[in-house]
């Protein structure tokens, strides 16, 4: 059993300021339990492999979402103490926020604003819901997104890479505006700090850049990569996974690229959005998705450019060359093959199936 002074100290390591902020965010456990009444299954809101998240309702009337860690859950103390010390200061319409957290016996709780909307990935991958998804709301999902990434790369009082971006972790408001969640696995670089490497492949099949699953290097442009087929989804309204059996490809890219390449690019279009869209938008996306997904990360623009690319149709845009079609098989082989941490020795067990792939901590 671990106390709540117990993990305050963890945040020492992020500074005082933090710590004290930390210490700001804390809720008892009586008060999360009143507001889901006792996390009961009607307030249940769907579970993950982290946990199940909880409805709830705090006295002054706020409404609240509760993620409760499984104790059988990979997201263990570091991911937790990443999640509040990060998400607790950053600050953008875009971003999920981030309330509190509990720790009280053996329970790792943390407390978000509610968005009534769930994920992107109950409206756009479901044959009834999608068809709210029309193009203006789609278009302002990516553009939503793309805003939120930017100010995590360039804005924020960090440079922060998100690795896991997926439609999950899109929550929607009540105006379907898009919001960023899930900074377990975020990692936070230095100011003067581009790139970096890695044992610990953390993130989702089908998202991860090449070069990040292959050989561990992170910088902006391995969420560029997760932005890009992200985008391809939107458009298409199919899943990236979708594509291994079928569709005649290995994956969305190839799919997406094969009509962009023979000049039908309004083919890759759900067909479920009706007639009232913009072809130079649904166009202009698709260019900026297929740019987003170029294999060698120099060829991918950054989340600036592509944001400047969204609300500006005077820019041009390079040609995209074509994606890595390669990806999907090569990334299952290598995360059934684990490495050992040069700085702990301890192999990594991985995740399949979309599951996201998470780093081990000790408990």
């Amino acid at each position: 059993m671990v106390s709540v002074n117990d993990y305050l100290l963890l945040f020492r390591g992020v500074g005082t300021s933090e710590l004290t902020t930390t210490e700001s965010l804390l809720y008892h456990l009586a008060t999360i339990q009143a507001a889901t009444n006792n996390f009961s299954h009607q307030n249940k809101l769907g579970e993950g492999g982290f946990g199940a998240v909880f409805q709830g309702r705090l006295p002054n009337g706020q409404e609240i979402a509760v993620k409760k860690l499984s104790k059988s859950s990979g997201q263990g103390v570091g991911e937790f103490k990443n999640e509040v010390a990060l998400v607790a200061k950053l600050q953008h319409r875009n971003l999920v926020r981030l309330l509190g957290f509990c720790l009280e016996g053996e329970e790792k709780l943390l407390v978000y604003e509610f968005v009534p909307n769930k994920s992107l990935d109950y409206f756009l991958f479901d044959p009834d819901k999608r068809r709210q998804l029309d193009w203006s709301r789609r278009y302002k999902i990516i553009s939503g997104i793309a805003r939120g990434m930017l100010y995590l790369h360039e804005d924020s009082r960090f440079r922060i890479i998100h690795r896991d971006l997926k439609p999950s972790n899109i929550l929607l408001d009540s105006d379907m505006n898009p919001k960023i969640s899930d900074f377990g696995m975020a990692r936070i670089f230095g100011a003067d700090q581009t790139r970096a490497k890695t044992n610990h492949i953390v993130g989702t099949f089908g998202y991860l850049s090449p070069e990040y699953a292959m050989r561990g290097q992170i910088s902006a442009k391995s969420d560029v990569y997760s932005f890009g087929v992200l985008t391809l989804e939107i458009i298409c309204g199919k899943k990236n996974s979708c594509f291994f059996q079928s569709d005649g490809g290995e994956n969305l890219a190839s799919y997406a690229w094969k009509h962009w390449r023979a000049g039908t690019p309004l083919e890759v279009l759900d067909p479920f959005i009706s007639n009232a869209y913009s072809i130079d938008e649904v166009v202009r996306c698709l260019h900026i998705g297929l740019l987003g997904v170029q294999e060698d990360p120099a060829d991918r623009p950054t989340m600036a450019s592509i944001v400047l690319m969204l609300t500006s149709h005077s820019v041009k845009l390079s040609q995209p060359r074509q994606p890595a079609f390669f990806l999907q098989r090569s990334t299952e082989r290598r995360l059934k093959e684990p490495e050992s941490d040069e700085s702990t020795s301890r192999s990594m067990p991985w995740s399949t199936n979309e599951m996201s792939v998470t780093e081990v901590y000790p408990r």
